[in-house]
C-alpha cells in the first residue's frame, strides 16, 4: 500500500510538472510570435539627431559659476 501511494504521488508530481512546463513553453512561443508581429507591423521610428542644447553664452556662464565655486571652496580651507 505504501508503494502504491508513493507511486501515485510521483505520478501526480510529474504530471503537474509536465503541465507547467508545457504552459511555459507555449507562453514563450506565443510571446515570440507576438513580438515578431508587432515589430513587423509597427517598426521603430528612426531616432532624431541630437541638437546641441548649450550655446557659447551658457558655457561661459557655467565656467564662471564653477570658477566662483572653486574659489569659494579654497577660501574656506
Amino acid at each position: 500500500m505504501q508503494d502504491t501511494l508513493l507511486q501515485q504521488g510521483l505520478d501526480i508530481t510529474l504530471f503537474g510538472m509536465g503541465i507547467v512546463f508545457s504552459f511555459l513553453l507555449l507562453l514563450v512561443i506565443g510571446t515570440g510570435i507576438m513580438s515578431r508581429i508587432i515589430t513587423r507591423n509597427f517598426p521603430e521610428a528612426e531616432p532624431a539627431a541630437p541638437t546641441p542644447s548649450s550655446s557659447a553664452g551658457d558655457d561661459a556662464r557655467l565656467r564662471a559659476i564653477i570658477k566662483a565655486a572653486i574659489e569659494q571652496h579654497r577660501k574656506r580651507r
